[in-house]
This record gives C-alpha cells, sequence and structure tokens, in this order.
C-alpha cells in the first residue's frame, strides 16, 4: 500500500523534486576471462556502478529503505584495452520483488543484453545529463534504472510506471547520436531500443496490464486466497496471449515465459481444476513450444 500511495505522489508531482534512492541494485563485475591485468579497475568500476545506481534519486518517489527495488546486474568483460580505457562485455539483469505477506521474491524481468560496451577511465566520476550525452555507460546504466523502476511500478498499479519509462525511452531517442551499438531500431528486437519500444507499444499494453495482475492481484494475493490469487494468474496468461496476437514478432512473451517458467509450474501442478491447468498448459505450449517438457508438468 505504501508503495501504491508514493504511485499517487509520481502523478502528481512533477520531475522536479529530489526523492529518496529507489534502487537496491547488486553489481558485480565478472572479469575471469581477462589476463595479466590488475584487477583494480575492475574493482573501482564495480563499486562506481554500484554508487551510480543506488545513491542517487531518479524519480521524486519517496522510498523507505526496506521498499527500494531489489536488481541485479552481472556484467561480464570480455576485452578491455588499458591504453583505450575500452571495455567490451554483457549484461545479465535481473529485476524482482517481494511477494505479499510471504519471504518469496519473484523475478519481474530478466534478460541478457549483449552489447554492453563502454570506456571508462579508472577513478574517474560517472556523471549523468539525459539532455547531453556523451558516455555511452552513464546513459546505459540510466536507461535500466528507469526501465526497473517503471517496470516495479507497473506490477503495483496498472501502467503505473508510464512517466518513468518514458525516461528511457528518451534516453534510447537521444542515444542515437553516440553511433554506439545496442541502441539502434532493427539491429536486433532484443536491444535496448527494442525492449523498450515493445514495452510501450500499445498493441502490447496487455502484456503492461499482465504485469499488474499476475504480481498484485495474483502472487500478493495467494497467500490470503490461492485460489484467487492462482485465478487472477491464469487472467493474466490470457492477457499474455492477447499479447502475442497483437504483435507476433515480439519476444517480450516468449522471454516472460522462459524466467516464468518454474514459478508457473508450481502455481499449477497438482493445484486448480483440470479444466484449468489444460487452459494454461495449451496456452504456454503455443507461445513457448520450446519449454514443454516444463508445461507437461502443470497438468500433473
Amino acid at each position: 500500500m505504501v508503495r501504491i500511495l508514493s504511485l499517487l505522489a509520481l502523478l502528481l508531482l512533477p520531475f522536479a523534486t529530489a526523492g529518496a534512492q529507489e534502487l537496491n541494485c547488486k553489481v558485480n563485475i565478472i572479469h575471469t576471462q581477462i589476463q595479466g591485468t590488475n584487477d583494480a579497475v575492475f574493482e573501482t568500476l564495480e563499486t562506481a556502478v554500484s554508487e551510480f545506481m543506488n545513491n542517487r534519486a531518479w524519480t521524486e518517489l519517496q522510498f523507505a529503505p526496506a521498499e527500494r527495488i531489489d536488481c541485479t546486474m552481472n556484467i561480464t568483460i570480455r576485452q578491455y584495452k588499458p591504453a583505450e580505457n575500452s571495455f567490451v562485455g554483457e549484461l545479465l539483469f535481473q529485476l524482482s520483488r517481494p511477494v505479499y505477506g510471504s519471504a518469496y521474491t519473484t523475478t519481474v524481468f530478466s534478460m541478457r543484453d549483449g552489447s554492453f560496451n563502454f570506456t571508462y577511465k579508472e577513478f574517474d566520476p560517472l556523471e549523468w545529463n539525459i539532455n547531453s550525452m556523451d558516455n555511452n555507460l552513464t546513459a546505459m546504466l540510466a536507461y535500466y534504472a528507469y526501465l526497473f523502476i517503471g517496470m516495479d511500478l507497473d506490477t503495483f498499479s496498472p501502467l503505473g510506471g508510464t512517466d518513468v519509462l518514458r525516461v528511457a525511452e528518451n534516453i534510447v531517442s537521444n542515444a542515437q547520436t553516440m553511433n554506439e551499438t545496442g541502441w539502434k531500431a532493427f539491429d536486433d528486437k532484443r536491444n535496448r531500443h527494442g525492449i523498450i519500444s515493445d514495452y510501450m507499444d500499445g498493441a502490447l499494453e496487455p502484456f503492461r496490464q499482465l504485469m499488474y495482475r499476475y504480481h498484485r492481484l495474483g502472487l500478493d494475493e495467494m497467500q490470503a486466497n490461492a485460489d484467487r490469487g492462482r485465478t487472477a494468474v491464469t487472467e493474466a496468461i490470457d492477457l499474455l496471449s492477447e499479447a502475442h496476437a497483437n504483435k507476433p514478432l515480439s519476444d517480450l512473451p516468449l522471454i516472460f515465459t522462459d524466467y516464468k517458467r518454474d514459478e508457473l509450474v508450481n502455481i499449477y501442478r497438482g493445484h486448480g481444476t483440470e479444466a484449468e491447468r489444460n487452459h494454461v498448459y495449451d496456452t504456454l505450449s503455443e507461445l513457448n513450444a520450446s519449454q514443454n517438457r516444463e508445461w507437461t508438468k502443470i497438468r500433473k
């Protein structure tokens, strides 16, 4: 409820007032592929990225320390050229949230960014200005900060993260001038441009509605009433199917079923009516046939 009240503040105030830090982001720099280089630069980078994500207010929302949004960013460095201060790597990120009334934490979104390339000189400060972007590292980090916050808000209120997600869209638009990988349309539908473009596409509004119905009306309700919560999850899966029908080329429904696979199986295996389990099985099999071995468990 506190998060929902904070959302009301988001709708009433302009993006000018400083709020409390929103993110609790665990950053890991993985550099085992780099040989013969002093580890200090990677340690400094890890600290700098962690402080950049966690020690600033990205919006005017007020978050208590216990309410901060949990996320992880595992950055694997594949190449490093000290003379050029250049890093070539990839990012595996995960956004999660607690389920009300339980000790369980659910994954809200998880994906791999294969073009996490940047320059960074040790001890240089990471500075951010959306109107003057000339640093790919801070642009990427800011993009993910707003993506995480916006998606999290969507799980607490229908389309609740719209204003925040529009900032992520603006970052993508402004990043076009930097000529860096991961920002361009049509290069890769799972790159930064592709994900926010799909997520904010009107045709995929059912996917965003799913985020609320699945998490707030579904998982959050299951502790009090498992049948009512599971019914909401089933309705969310129908929204997933609707999103896929509206935009068959979008990967978001496929990505969702990949990272929610085990959770979905556990929600339905041995629970609900046979008709409900069969319906969910049929829907998920159509959306992601590669996981059919797992979806079969739903009907047991």
